[in-house]
């Protein structure tokens, strides 16, 4: 659903009482935990309890499972997530009532007020980027609020309230929130398109990250990674009207040469360059910033290492797009070593299956096995037409090495049968696959792994 942007957009502390509606997500948990830390009332509904509506509960919110319109009580203003469906009874009560209603961008910008926002944009790259941004800036010790889509590895939480002026915020372009954030300066990693039921075409795609870069502070700068067509594009374009452009490259790693960082991959040194160099033009010690890049531990879903059984590693990742996948399957051919590489996709979003399906597959094929998963719906409806068959069907390997499934009890009992000592086995997507490497491990050890 899609929530109006206010044409006035209120600082936290004028918000009142808030209550958000899918609060267990990863954007609205980390405004709530930024909201709580400032000594605001919050309360919030989800789907499905889990281990963060736990920890908002225990930084004092008020969170309930499953949707009620009394959960609203006495709140003043409504947060809610782009999931969230118009038929929501708290969303109707809020309606009724009059409530102020914020998506989840304006109620971004509303803890943004007054800080020194460092926004972190870019089809692929962006939650890596933003932590490793977060922890060299600690590191050097400009302690920033920060607000994550993930949990950091190191601190366990998506967002923190920070003592310092600086605010640093993963910018998501999937609902055009990116658009109403004003930053000091800016990160894009890379612009290819993704979205396209929010944004049409890839052109329209493009021209929002145009827009995006035209909402920085003037006295403010862009950093721009431009192995990317589409990144270094915006950069010439920015640069030649006039505004402070940074280009970072893998191809010319600098100050990282020989730095150990925490994945391997072009990409991810990439997003350690644009973190350094946002660092250095702010000023920071360059020493500093290089140790906490070094020190990085990774992010919750984004390459995370989930066990090891019997010989056999197993990973876990986020990535749900054609490049996001290739680059993922490049990094975990590194860490695999002389082992096989078996992989689980599960494709996110019939709309991005329906565009993109066939050019997941053929990403996949840089596996020696794949296991594919049927799509899962999110915010969308079902379409018989679109199914994980779209992908596995375009997955360039001999038919005995791909599979189509159902869902992740499936999948885990496939990954089992097909891997073997020395192999990594690595799970992708952005749904509920994420729970299949612990069943993948638990399975191992019944086999006497």
């Amino acid at each position: 659903m899609r929530v109006p942007v206010p044409a006035e957009v209120l600082p936290a502390d004028r918000l009142g009482r808030v209550h958000f509606v899918g609060i267990g997500g990863a954007g609205l948990s980390g405004i709530a935990r930024i909201m709580l830390a400032r000594g605001l009332t919050v309360s919030g509904s989800d789907g499905a309890d889990s281990p963060t509506l736990d920890a908002l509960r225990a930084a004092g919110a008020r969170v309930h499972v499953g949707h009620d319109a009394a959960q609203v009580g006495d709140a003043d203003t409504l947060v809610v997530s782009t999931a969230v469906r118009e038929d929501n009874p708290e969303y109707v009560e809020a309606l009724r009532r009059g409530l102020r209603v914020l998506p989840r961008s304006t109620a971004l910008a509303a803890v943004m007020a007054g800080r020194r926002v460092l926004a972190v944009a870019g089809t692929h790259g962006k939650t890596t980027t933003t932590s490793l941004l977060t922890v060299a800036l600690q590191t050097a010790g400009a302690d920033p609020t920060y607000a994550i889509g993930g949990e950091l590895s190191a601190t366990g939480v998506n967002a923190a309230e920070g003592s310092g002026e600086l605010f640093v915020a993963e910018a998501d372009e999937s609902d055009g929130a990116f658009l109403h954030y004003t930053p000091y300066a800016a990160i894009v990693t890379n612009v290819d398109a993704d979205h396209l039921d929010q944004w049409g075409t890839p052109e329209a795609y493009a021209a929002a990250f145009d827009e995006f870069a035209d909402t920085l502070d003037p006295e403010g700068f862009l950093v721009c990674v431009v192995d990317d067509p589409g990144a270094a594009r915006l950069a010439d374009r920015h640069e030649a009207a006039g505004r402070r452009v940074v280009r970072v490259s893998a191809r010319e790693p600098g100050a990282l040469a020989g730095v150990p960082l925490w994945s391997p991959g072009e990409h991810y040194l990439a997003d350690a360059l644009a973190a350094l160099a946002v660092g250095r033009t702010l000023g920071l010690d360059e020493d500093d910033l290089v140790r906490g890049l070094a020190s990085y531990t990774g992010t919750k879903r984004r390459m995370e290492r989930k066990g090891e059984v019997g010989g056999v590693r197993v990973y876990d990742s986020y990535a749900h797009h054609p490049v996001e996948i290739a680059g993922d399957l490049q990094a975990a051919r590194v860490l695999a070593g002389d082992g096989r590489l078996v992989v689980a996709f599960q494709p996110h979003l019939v709309s991005r299956t329906r565009i993109f399906g066939t050019a997941m597959g053929e990403a996949l094929g840089a596996a020696d096995e794949v296991v594919v998963l049927d799509v899962y719906l999110a915010r969308e409806d079902p379409d018989p037409d679109v199914t994980g068959a779209l992908v596995a069907d375009a997955v360039p390997l001999p038919r005995e090495r791909v599979v189509h499934v159902a869902g992740i009890d499936e999948a885990a009992r496939e990954l089992v049968a097909r891997a073997r000592p020395g192999d990594l086995v690595l799970t992708l997507g952005a749904g509920d696959v994420t729970h299949t490497g612990p069943q993948v491990l638990a399975l191992l050890e019944e086999a006497g792994g």
